[in-house]
């Protein structure tokens, strides 16, 4: 493969140390970026660190080193030196050959496999209720960092593990045997997780009712909690599931199973996939042997109550229970058995848990004792933690008046897309079939990219209304300039044939390539980080230079009719990494709007 202008900028300039100092510098010494706008140029090498070798100040030695590059790199026709930043300008036969020779074939921005599997795990969902605002947040990152993956070289599981067993599943089956009638999401008209979820809600009302009644009869708050006969039915049913009571798991099985052609309909609309499903009801005795295993390397030890613990206080942790005196599990054994699980299944190099930050201090704690217990695979774990969002007071209903169903706020977006189309007169010409699945197109597009904008890390406010801007920074701004660009190459009839050489580029042209040759370098940051909002916020500063490129340059009348080629040609690799860069993020591009 030919050598990048980077590389062989670094090595030219490795190389001028050597020549004008008589030193040796480590290439690792030297820093590349882009040149700020405000200054001439496009690449900039940071000074600083060749004035040691060159005893010289940093605008001395930034003309030496300059003026060496521009005398041995054919393709810089200039340079400027503020302070210690050397500013290199590349010539107009550079950029017009890394278009048509690096850019514009099908190949750029692929990455070869590299031989390494990866395990995403997202979504989670408890069987008890629909998903919601945050299992949005959490099934979009999941699967646009598995995407992303994949496209970097990795062979990809997207992994779901189902949490469809414990007390808060049994107190929807308990409230619906109890006041349900026989209801099923059917005669209700219901989505099945949607009738599951109500029924949850209906066994903490009734439930609170009789808290309420025993605290009347002068119990305690906490006496009346442990002694209302619903909770004490609830936890009569679980040890009935436990026990694999026929008629219990029955109706266990019926419940998720309604549960599950919920969750389906939820996910196509979001768009999201799964390669593999663990369910808790089947690892939720797992990790025991794991815990028998840390017993005898001493890695745990026993208290007095016979309950078993590890002490990670050399690790800025405290010390954790891992199995109950009784010889139950807690939650961190059976993740302990269902991570052992899951490299036993697939030997994956890395594994990344897609959880919220609420849970930061369990996988920290987690890491540590598969460390701890010598499973080299440990070191491949990752917990993609993120924040919660928010939604601006008044903006969504929610069906239960405390979380924000992902149902209902995927219908809202569609709906406030559809208004806004409208308003706007962007269907001309579609029949009712094309507007509904345009519609669809741009309020999901307007969703997932608010969302996956913003670092995961940091908590966000989602709004709405603010999301389908079609001249903000959004994905329907991104989705209506792919397709303004496919208009451009409909009117041409463009084929791709002939490869296209002007005599020169405007600047606007010169910017619009540099942003297209970043491409592989944003797919790997992205999947370096596991950060899509870094690919988001390219694909967003690709459709805004596009943009000002079109509104500066004329394209179907220019004049010349290698420029015409030229500029058809950019518009169509601008159109794909555009189309390839939102795919990644989950997020379909119209060919017409």
């Amino acid at each position: 493969m030919a050598k990048s202008i980077q590389e062989l900028l670094i090595e030219k300039t490795v190389e001028a140390v050597n020549a004008l100092y008589g030193a040796e510098i480590p290439a690792s010494q030297l820093a590349l970026q882009e040149t700020r706008k405000e200054f001439e140029g496009q690449i900039t090498l940071v000074v600083f660190p060749v004035t040691r070798f060159s005893k010289k100040s940093p605008e001395v030695t930034g003309n030496e080193i300059g003026t060496y590059l521009k005398e041995n790199i054919q393709e810089i026709s200039d340079f400027n030196v503020i302070k210690g930043f050397l500013n290199l300008s590349f010539s107009d036969d550079y950029w017009i050959s890394l278009l048509n020779t690096t850019i514009l074939p099908d190949s750029f921005g692929k990455y070869p496999q590299n031989g390494k599997k990866l395990m995403v795990e997202y979504s989670s969902p408890n069987t008890n209720k629909p998903l919601h605002l945050g299992h949005i947040r959490n099934n979009l990152l999941g699967y646009s960092v598995a995407e992303i993956l994949k496209a970097y070289g990795y062979d990809v599981v997207k992994a779901n593990l189902v949490n469809d067993r414990g007390i808060h599943i049994c107190k929807s089956m308990l409230a619906w045997q109890k006041f349900g009638n026989g209801e099923t999401p059917e005669s209700a008209g219901l989505k099945g997780d949607h009738l599951v979820g109500k029924y949850y809600v209906v066994f903490d009302k009734e439930y609170k009712k009789e808290i309420d009644q025993l605290k009347q009869e002068g119990q305690s708050e906490d006496d009346a909690k442990k002694n209302a006969p619903l909770m004490k039915e609830a936890q009569v049913m679980l040890q009935k599931w436990e026990a694999n009571d026929a008629e219990v798991i029955n109706l266990w099985k019926t419940m998720n199973g309604w549960v599950y052609a919920g969750f389906d309909k939820t996910y196509k609309q979001l768009g999201v996939d799964f390669d593999k499903f663990y369910y808790e009801s089947e690892t939720y005795l797992l990790g025991k042997d794991i815990i028998q295993e840390g017993l005898e390397k001493g890695v745990f030890f026993k208290k007095e109550d016979n309950s078993v613990w590890i002490d990670l206080t050399d690790e800025g942790l405290d010390q954790k229970l891992v199995l109950r005196g009784d010889g139950t599990s807690v939650y961190i054994t059976q993740d302990l058995g269902t991570a052992q699980l899951k490299y036993d299944e697939f030997k994956m190099d890395e594994s990344i848990y897609v959880v919220g930050n609420e849970q930061d201090y369990h996988f920290k704690v987690l890491f540590a004792i598969l460390k701890k217990l010598g499973k080299e695979w440990a070191n491949g774990l990752y917990h993609l933690s993120y924040g919660m969002v928010d939604l601006p007071s008044g903006k969504m209903k929610s069906r239960e008046g405390t979380v924000v169903d992902a149902d209902d706020l995927m219908a809202e977006m569609i709906e406030t897309a559809k208004e806004r189309t409208e308003e706007l007169g962007k269907t001309e010409g579609f029949n009712e079939e094309e507007k509904a699945s345009l519609y669809q197109t741009i309020g999901m597009g307007a969703l997932k990219y608010f969302l996956l904008k913003v670092d995961p890390k940091k908590r966000l406010l989602f709004d709405p209304n603010e999301s389908v801007d079609f001249q903000g920074h959004t994905g329907p701004f991104v989705q209506y300039t792919h397709a303004r660009i496919k208009s451009v190459l409909r009117k041409a009839e463009y084929t791709g044939a002939d490869v296209k050489t002007p005599a020169s580029i405007s600047p606007y042209e010169r910017d619009l390539i540099q942003a297209l040759a970043n491409y592989p370098a944003i797919i790997e940051a992205s999947a370096q980080e596991f950060s899509p909002a870094q690919l988001a916020n390219y694909a967003y500063d690709l459709a805004k230079l596009y943009n000002k490129f079109y509104h500066e340059e004329t394209i179907l009348k220019a004049a010349d009719e290698n420029v015409k080629g030229f500029r058809l040609q950019m518009s169509a690799s601008a159109a794909r990494i555009i189309a390839e860069s939102m795919n990644m993020l989950g997020i379909q591009v119209p060919e017409r709007m």
